[in-house]
């Protein structure tokens, strides 16, 4: 399924695949799982906040449903598998289901989230941020991307009514638990030499966006000491802020976006923004980061005569997995290990509102986020293996095979 899918918003300038959410990528990418779903006889709906619901419900009933999925987007130059792997998964795990014969008694659903990565909208997780409320539907309306089009516009071209955004606290009353599995976005597995692992939680993390205002003027007619420059500042401000997170144990902080304006090359900028990404287990300590980043730049500005200001994007606390859930799945697979992540995920999103758990899936180069990223097939096998497993046990079975028996976790 992955291979079908390989040029599917293939970046040639950056290497690797940038597919944003409601682009022509995207909606290719939707056709393609769309197709699969109707192959397999699933009953396909797209709910208000762009979510595409697809349901093997042979117990005929909405209620108490196990869903499981991801995302279908990607970040700029990202990798193949971060959000693919997840529904493709679910896909298989259908398969293998009936081909051992299973009915279970829940209906059994895969959903694929839009906007997952806040690549084009810059906030995350931004259709199960919808369906939980955990964003405003005005706040998210009016989010921008790049070129100026607001999510609004871009819902409307994509078909669904703006009006109608927002919490959907009946069909999450309708989720009795939601597994999603994702390549694992680090080394756990390769150090620990399995295949596949449970997630244990989420490492609180947020994005912040810093403009900073200087003077616009001449590359060759403005001296040195007559420069107020927000380059010149944000060079000094994102230098504190690794250092600022290299002095505090177990955090990140990362900038990974610039934009100059005008952006000229003989042109000193009149303005500069940029985006810092904040991680740490303990959302006190995330929170004093945070101060202390905003503090640093507050006074960097000022050194370089120019102006600043942060201002908060999203901020999703830290994620500790449903116990229960994570109960269920380590009866299910024995032999896996449990592992934490800095990645922020829609279970984590959903994780306040319906019990929630994750399966990671090897990465043998412990490389995400780039074109690096890789997932072996037979890892990728093993993965849907462990969550058909997980998949047969939660939606407890009246009939067929039982939990495991052709799961061939690798020891």
């Amino acid at each position: 399924m992955l291979r079908e899918i390989a040029a599917v918003g293939a970046d040639p300038a950056r290497g690797g695949f940038s597919r944003a959410g409601y682009s022509d990528a995207d909606r290719e990418l939707r056709e393609w799982f769309t197709g699969h779903a109707e192959a397999r006889g699933l009953d396909l709906e797209r709910d208000r906040n762009g979510t595409l619901w697809a349901w093997w419900n042979p117990a005929g009933s909405s209620e108490d449903a196990v869903i499981t999925g991801s995302h279908l987007d990607s970040v700029p130059g990202g990798g193949g598998y971060d959000g693919p792997l997840g529904v493709a998964s679910a896909l298989a795990a259908v398969d293998l289901l009936e081909a051992r014969g299973v009915v279970p008694a829940r209906p059994v659903g895969i959903a694929v989230f839009p906007e997952e990565e806040g690549s084009r909208f810059g906030v995350a997780c931004l259709g199960s941020r919808l369906m939980s409320g955990a964003i405003s539907p005005e706040r998210a309306l009016a989010l921008a991307d790049r070129e100026g089009d607001t999510l609004a516009e871009a819902l409307r071209r994509d078909g669904l009514d703006p009006a109608l955004v927002g919490p959907d606290p009946e069909r999450l009353a309708r989720i009795s638990s939601f597994v999603e599995l994702h390549v694992e976005q680090g080394r756990g597995l390769i150090d620990l030499d399995q295949p596949v692992a449970i997630a244990s939680s989420i490492l609180g993390h947020g994005r912040w966006r810093v403009t900073v205002d200087g003077q616009g003027n001449h590359a060759g007619t403005t001296l040195m000491d007559d420069r107020r420059d927000p380059m010149v500042a944000a060079a000094r401000m994102i230098v504190e802020i690794r250092d600022l997170a290299r002095r505090t144990p177990d955090a990140r902080a990362t900038v990974g976006r610039l934009e100059p304006v005008p952006g000229g090359t003989n042109v000193i900028a009149s303005q500069v923004r940029f985006w810092i990404d904040i991680r740490h287990p303990d959302d006190l300590v995330t929170a004093a980061l945070v101060s202390e980043a905003r503090d640093r730049v507050l006074s960097t500005a000022l050194d370089e005569g120019c102006r600043a200001e942060v201002r908060e994007e999203s901020l999703s606390p830290t994620v500790d997995f449903d116990l229960g859930l994570r109960e269920a799945l380590r009866a299910t697979l024995a032999d896996a290990p449990e592992l934490g992540t800095g990645a922020g995920h829609d279970a984590g999103v959903l994780a306040a509102s319906v019990p929630t758990a994750m399966l990671f899936v090897r990465n043998p180069t412990g490389i995400s986020h780039s074109p690096e990223e890789l997932v072996e097939d037979a890892d990728a096998e093993l993965g849907a293996v462990a969550l058909a497993d997980v998949l047969q046990r939660l939606a407890a079975p009246t009939a067929g095979a039982v939990v495991g028996a052709d799961h061939m976790m690798a020891r």
